[in-house]
């Protein structure tokens, strides 16, 4: 067992641990905990945001994957009193959400640090599970929440841009140097929230749909949009996609990152009646 001043970061697992105490109460701020709502906070590390968390949490999740934090924090837990605080040792992509029985109350508040290898697939689990959660404030890379935030028309804007704008409403919330970090990571970090409640207020036709013309639409964004969309593994047929361009009054040589919300959501609106006039499903 290490003791811990031995403590060193493990890089596989992308550690990187928060100590600027004005950086850890402008998170919490953001998150605007309300009485009654659980929190479920996501690598909780060595503790820097648990303990400031419980302080207004009724209840806290905290799910970390390293084991020897998980013994680490546990002991401090213990030391601060703070026995609502549930430590969980989990890998949080493979996680079951299950576990938070988000259907017997008020729904998580979701916060983290997030490694950065990781933050792609977190997010894209976060919007699966969306139900469970009201909102999320997420320390990410510079970069991944930049095209969080992105416009049409730019390098930044992609799948992941258009598919979290539709799921969740997403606002900057500050910006965090790397000297706030030790170790010091190579980037600097944004803080972003995610609004859970403000989806994008209109609904595809159907989903799997309108994420699928989304990501082939991206899946070679070099590529006009009727050549993308022919790559797409099981394409739909040139006549259908033409059709589908047509009645969106989307001219089909144009490229993904030019296309808007209503744009995609048009295509895949379109495309899922070709689907149910063929009995495709």
């Amino acid at each position: 067992m290490r003791a811990e001043g031995d403590f060193r970061a493990r890089k596989s697992l992308g550690q990187n641990f928060l100590i600027h105490e004005g950086v850890v109460n402008r998170i919490v701020a953001a998150a605007a905990l309300q009485p009654g709502e659980p929190v479920l906070e996501i690598g909780p590390g060595r503790g820097a945001l648990t303990r400031l968390l419980a302080r207004s949490a009724e209840r806290v999740v905290a799910v970390e994957k390293d084991p020897w934090l998980v013994g680490y924090l546990g002991g401090k837990l213990g030391a601060w009193g703070l026995r609502h605080v549930r430590l969980v040792q989990a890998d949080i992509l493979r996680w079951d959400f299950g576990e938070l029985d988000a259907g017997r109350g008020p729904r998580f508040v979701v916060l983290g640090n997030i490694p950065y290898n990781i933050s792609s697939p977190l997010i894209e689990t976060l919007l699966r599970n969306r139900g469970l959660f009201s909102r999320a404030i997420l320390m990410l890379q510079q970069e991944m929440a930049a095209r969080l935030t992105a416009a049409p028309g730019g390098k930044t804007y992609g799948a992941m841009t258009v598919l979290v704008r539709y799921a969740t409403s997403v606002t900057h919330v500050m910006e965090v140097s790397r000297e706030a970090f030790r170790p010091r990571p190579k980037v600097d970090s944004t803080v972003v929230r995610f609004d859970f409640e403000a989806a994008y207020p209109r609904r595809a036709r159907d989903e799997a749909v309108f994420r699928r013309v989304v990501k082939g639409a991206f899946g070679h964004r070099r590529k006009t949009l009727m050549n993308a969309l022919l790559r797409m593994p099981d394409p739909w047929p040139g006549e259908a996609l033409e059709a589908a361009f047509e009645r969106c009054g989307i001219d089909a040589r144009r490229r993904a990152e030019t296309l808007g919300m209503e744009d995609f959501l048009c295509l895949g609106d379109a495309l899922a009646l070709t689907n149910s006039n063929t009995g495709d499903t």
